[in-house]
């Protein structure tokens, strides 16, 4: 086998320019695939952090029902007593689950005195907040940011300061209605302005939990909606199914779950974006693979042609088909190995440089992110197998050819 790779080698010095030219073109596909996949994949990766991180988390826990009627935030559907004691004992038994948050969603009237529009809020414990959401304090362009905020204070999205004239300081006034019909109100300071990514809308804005049961008048304690961090990302489908496997168990007089459970995929548009950016990784690795294939393919082609009288001689000299055929696929195993080695070497570099250039871009009103590509060394691997195999694949058909040729008919082509 060791001589066959090494007549295999020396075939392909002999044609240095087809085999450079070949081997070039294989190396420039399999850089194009190696830093799409690593540059696409920081930016979906930093994307979702960027979505479950300053705002969903990765799992979140509601009652059956609430998510398909969130539009219009129902208290009437939000978790009570033994429920939220409930799902706080399961979250607390889970090891992979770092912090949760409870939260209660309402819908509220938004006052400065002179003009009022309405407000989405989320009230929330600042410390389970922030322990879930961490960068949710970066998303606060003006105002303080430590300790998010405090009773009697409001969190307002950038939208409605903007257009209700509202600075750092200001009273406001919030109105809601209850579950039950009743109004109530109650003034707030204004803690702190959000950007407008922060909510469906740009209006989702943010106060005390305490505050909020005063405002609906809540005797006791009712959640909306509990946000779930992991202490892995990767954790996320596994502990799914085990949380839901574990609040199946709570039903109700219907024989129908209490609970339902969310990954931050169903909760976000942006799922349907990472899912094209994992498209179109799979159609540019699709291209390459045919790049591959069309290279060897003519190359061997070409090869097997040009040396007709060459595989005439060997085979009238004993050669048996079976050696022919490992000569011309190990040619071409060689170049697909060749082109490979040197794709990745040039994409590993590329890689290293980009980090080291420290690469940044806007997104929304976030500012001066870095763009950090990496790739798995699993995925580098996987792609290197799959040209290989596929330039042993291009190599067959002109390598089955040569062999089943006619020593006698092959020494008197011309």
């Amino acid at each position: 086998m060791f001589n066959i790779f090494k007549l295999a080698a020396r075939n392909l010095r002999r044609y240095k320019r087809r085999t450079l030219l070949t081997s070039i073109l294989i190396t420039l596909g399999v850089v194009a695939v190696l830093l799409f996949v690593s540059v696409s994949g920081s930016f979906k990766a930093m994307m979702i952090g960027q979505i479950t991180d300053s705002m969903l988390g990765h799992l979140q826990v509601h009652s059956r029902g609430y998510l398909s009627s969130i539009d219009s935030l129902p208290l009437h559907l939000n978790m009570k007593g033994e429920q939220v004691v409930r799902v706080k004992e399961i979250l607390d038994g889970n090891d992979a689950v770092e912090a949760y948050s409870m939260r209660i969603r309402l819908g509220a009237m938004f006052s400065n005195f002179t003009e009022t529009t309405n407000v989405r809020l989320n009230a929330v414990d600042p410390e389970q907040e922030m322990q879930t959401v961490p960068m949710l304090a970066d998303r606060i362009i003006k105002g303080k940011k430590e300790g998010l905020l405090a009773k009697g204070e409001i969190l307002v999205p950038e939208l409605i300061a903007r257009g209700m004239k509202v600075k750092i300081g200001d009273t406001i006034v919030l109105v809601a209605t209850n579950k039950h019909g009743s109004v109530n109100g109650q003034p707030f300071v204004v803690r702190g302005i959000l950007e407008g990514i922060s909510g469906p809308g740009g209006r989702d804005g943010f106060i005390h939990t305490d505050d909020a049961l005063a405002l609906l008048r809540i005797e006791g304690r009712e959640i909306s909606e509990i946000a779930i961090r992991l202490n892995e990302m990767e954790q996320m489908h596994e502990v799914f199914d085990e949380l839901k496997g574990q609040l199946e168990s709570s039903r109700n007089k219907m024989d129908k779950p209490v609970f339902e459970v969310h990954t931050w995929e169903e909760l976000s548009p942006f799922f349907n974006i990472a899912r094209m950016i994992d498209l179109m990784t799979l159609f540019i690795k699709i291209m390459l693979v045919a790049i591959v294939l069309v290279s060897i393919m003519n190359v061997m082609v070409m090869a097997v042609y040009e040396r007709i009288n060459e595989i005439g001689t060997i085979a009238a000299i004993g050669t048996g088909p079976g050696k022919i055929l490992s000569l011309f696929v190990a040619e071409g195993f060689l170049l697909g190995l060749f082109g490979t080695l040197i794709g990745v070497v040039i994409s590993l570099i590329t890689i290293a440089g980009m980090n080291a250039a420290q690469i940044s871009f806007d997104f929304g009103r976030q500012k001066g992110l870095l763009l950090s590509p990496t790739i798995a060394s699993g995925e580098v691997i996987v792609i290197a197998g799959i040209v290989i195999a596929i330039a042993v694949l291009g190599s067959l058909q002109p390598a089955w050819k040569a062999a089943g040729m006619d020593p006698i008919t092959a020494l008197r082509h011309v």
